[in-house]
């Protein structure tokens, strides 16, 4: 596809919106912009190593103002940093398996193996809505686990994964959200070193310019806006934004297989 201006200046706009969607609710930016430029003719190899960059640098950005802000605290010790440092190197695990995975499986199964996964989660979230739940470590070490091999094959489907799960793991969903910010940006340098690895390059690098720029605008925005929510109010729209999504990605892959 030729890169215009117009069209550079489209996507650092498509950039800035769901970036703000995915730092407010955790989720959006990799799963919508990939589906997104995949509808505008890019292929995974042109776009994919550009989005992890964007997100690596939009993700730490993210996390420093959710923290800024007390939506999250990072301070040295806490236990949201513990849970992002793990979420973060079981992170790097899942991306390079990803990597590798997606080298020779199908791209229709590895499409709606993510939007099933994903619309199932948005639903159990919703169906248990008014529940509180046990923390426990193990079920953070498999959630990164499972985020980031999502996100190594598609370039998306980390958020949904990783806020939904941290708050069916007893995480409170405003934590949730700076968490996995900061997580993912873990996750999609890593992501961006496997594909380097596996010799898939790092596409078109135009596109990261854009990509990154209006991810970045989009952060203190989102900060705000995550601080001035109600926790139960932001925990049904993570619910239904989860499984939105995981519809569109199954829809998707129906329709264009």
């Amino acid at each position: 596809m030729e890169l215009s201006l117009t069209v550079l200046l489209i996507i650092g706009f498509l950039s800035f919106v769901t970036e703000y969607v995915d730092a407010t609710l955790g989720m959006g930016y990799g799963t919508s912009l990939a589906a997104i430029l995949l509808l505008m003719g890019y292929s995974p190899l042109d776009f994919v190593p550009p989005l992890l960059i964007s997100q690596f640098v939009a993700g730490m950005f993210a996390g420093i103002s959710h923290h800024f802000v007390r939506n999250v605290d990072f301070t040295f010790g806490s236990p949201d940093l513990k849970i992002a440092g793990i979420l973060g190197a079981c992170s790097i695990v899942g991306v390079v398996i990803a990597a590798f995975v997606a080298a020779w499986l199908p791209e229709f199964i590895l499409k709606m193996y993510i939007g099933v996964l994903v619309f199932a989660l948005g639903i159990v979230i919703l169906v248990l809505i008014g529940r509180t739940f046990v923390f426990t470590w193990g079920r953070i070490v498999g959630l990164g686990l499972v985020s980031a091999f999502n996100k190594g094959l598609s370039g998306g489907g980390y958020g949904p994964m990783a806020t939904g799960g941290q708050i069916l793991s007893g995480v409170e969903t405003k934590s949730a959200v700076g968490i996995t910010s900061l997580a993912e940006g873990i996750a999609s340098i890593a992501g961006v070193a496997a594909w380097m690895y596996v010799g898939a390059g790092l596409g078109e690098m135009v596109l990261t310019v854009p990509l990154t720029v209006g991810a970045i605008l989009s952060v203190p925005f989102s900060a705000l806006t995550v601080k001035r929510l109600h926790a139960r109010n932001l925990r049904a729209v993570v619910g239904l934004a989860i499984m939105i999504l995981g519809l569109v990605i199954i829809l998707q892959t129906v329709f264009t297989a």
